[in-house]
């Protein structure tokens, strides 16, 4: 099956353009995976893409898993609320360009509607930030969850790209 898909690309090209989120809770913390963690990586893109249509990962090996995380120009930072996965973000860090992807970027179903996305992005953003670039920027879709634009506008981000591409969807 073939769908039509919107996708928005957003950007954010000051820090001082953030409109932050605060914490939900104090037993929030996010922590920077190093060393790295493909396991936690892929457990996150399955779970929270299993909604969404995540799907070009679905196929990759452990190594090819193992070849991702170990880059050294991605970092991925997980949300925990006490001990509990609360989400997840995978930067990817275009010194080059002097701009930061943020490549993929979730919270866990049981964790909707309870401030965590705004604060996660927050973090994601601010994090971005720290590293001497000067754009921050994502895509999202129509198959994404319908508050994802949303908290990303809510935070600063402006559309600067939008295209209609087609999906092949087994």
């Amino acid at each position: 099956m073939i769908l039509s898909v919107d996708r928005k690309y957003l950007e954010i090209s000051s820090i001082n353009d953030l409109k932050q989120s605060q914490i939900p809770n104090e037993n929030c913390k996010l922590i920077l995976l190093d060393p790295s963690d493909f396991q936690l990586n892929k457990f996150f893109y399955k779970q929270i893409g299993k909604d969404f249509k995540w799907f070009d990962r679905l196929e990759w090996s452990d190594q090819k898993w193992i070849n991702y995380v170990e880059n050294p120009n991605i970092e991925t930072f997980i949300l925990k609320d006490k001990d509990n996965l609360v989400g997840y973000f995978e930067q990817i860090l275009h010194y080059d360009k002097k701009n930061c992807e943020i490549a993929y970027f979730g919270i866990m179903k049981e964790f909707y509607g309870k401030k965590y996305g705004g604060y996660l992005l927050t973090e994601a953003i601010k994090k971005s930030f720290q590293k001497d670039i000067e754009k921050v920027w994502l895509h999202t879709c129509s198959l994404d969850h319908e508050n994802a634009i949303k908290n990303y506008q809510a935070r600063g981000m402006k559309i600067f790209k939008t295209e209609t591409i087609n999906l092949q969807i087994n």
